[in-house]
């Protein structure tokens, strides 16, 4: 999704890939200079694995957002309940957006413009997969149902695809004349449709939801409000979309979480307190959406806050408290649920 000004997406030049294809980290790479990390999660049952960080600056640039002094980055999971926390990856730079594939064999993060994979029960090091040209990726990326293809946006503004394997990359996307730049968030149950938000038109901009179809194919506009809307994603039934959205706040920055049917209709509120609400992800069995938190006044999905993950019924209902941390832009962006809607994998990025 489009971050908070100044526009954190990727400029940087990434380092080119290995001429010997695909890179792994390699065990010369680990950092021992952190101190291994303190949880205190409820229930939490944190991997025996070493928790070292990996040592990322020789495989890839830093991204326009660094890490803090003393400060890492940490793929973990956790089941829905809040138990069951395990730290799959600690990285002295900063990792975002994990997906979960549709197998529940792998989590897919970004990381210095690229896309990597690591084995769910970090059994093994991170691997980058190959996006041929395109190399300035953001955290906004999102997997088919079959677990075939990879749907992400790059810094061009644009949407692409490319094979779970890696490839040189399809675009999705359309020119427009004038200002529009795509931020791809959802797909639907049957991965024909993209959902994604758009920031667009002249200052002040506009970011509103749209759809396009998976192949390709013209633009859908589904909201045409000046309040800032964000993180449509499809309901496992396709019946919605969840998103969150500025529209009915009082004070600027207060977003709520909302759904709508897939053509921009009955649209509901499902959040109403005094907390900013953001990123609304449906399990895949339909049970829960887990979102993230910001605390009361937070303009944006800022990083480097104390936020909440929190669950509710698809209704709004049953809301409660899962885990809280330091983190926010980059922690839970798009879909990262477990395919048997058990756990979900989010970033944390804790200070020493």
């Amino acid at each position: 999704m489009p971050p908070n000004n100044p526009h954190p997406k990727m400029r940087h030049k990434p380092k080119p890939p290995s001429a010997y294809g695909r890179r792994v980290f390699q065990s010369s790479h680990i950092n021992a200079k952190l101190p291994l990390p303190n949880h205190s999660t409820k229930g939490a049952a944190i991997s025996a694995r070493p928790h070292t960080p990996l040592s990322l600056s020789e495989f890839f640039a830093p991204g326009d957002r660094p890490l803090r002094p003393g400060q890492r980055a940490e793929l973990r999971t956790i089941a829905h309940d809040g138990s069951n926390e395990t730290t799959v990856l600690i990285a002295d730079q900063v990792i975002e957006a994990p997906n979960w594939t549709p197998d529940g064999q792998w989590l897919i993060f970004n990381a210095g413009g690229e896309l990597w994979r690591i084995p769910a029960d970090g059994s093994a090091k991170p691997e980058q997969i190959d996006t041929g040209s395109i190399r300035r990726l953001n955290n906004d990326h999102v997997l088919s149902p079959d677990g075939q293809t990879i749907y992400m946006s790059n810094g061009d503004g644009h949407l692409y695809a490319v094979p779970i394997s890696g490839g040189e990359p399809r675009k999705v996307s359309n020119d427009h004349e004038g200002f529009f730049r795509y931020y791809l968030h959802g797909i639907s149950p049957d991965g024909q449709t993209l959902s994604f938000v758009a920031i667009e038109g002249d200052e002040p901009r506009r970011i509103n939801i749209f759809t396009i179809p998976s192949a390709g194919g013209p633009d859908t506009r589904l909201s045409d409000i000046d309040k800032p809307n964000d993180g449509p994603e499809f309901s496992p039934d396709g019946q919605w979309i969840y998103f969150n959205s500025e529209r009915a706040a009082k004070t600027p920055g207060h977003a709520q979480i909302f759904r709508m049917h897939p053509d921009g209709t009955n649209i509901e509120q499902l959040t109403t307190d005094a907390r900013v609400n953001w990123f609304p992800h449906p399990s895949p069995d339909g049970e829960w959406i887990v979102f993230i938190s910001y605390p009361e006044n937070t303009l944006g999905h800022p990083a480097d806050k104390s936020v909440i993950l929190r669950r509710m019924r698809p209704d709004g209902s049953d809301q409660s408290d899962i885990t809280a941390f330091f983190g926010g832009q980059g922690t839970i962006n798009v879909n990262s649920w477990s395919p048997d809607s058990q756990h979900f994998a989010y970033v944390a990025y804790p200070m020493d």
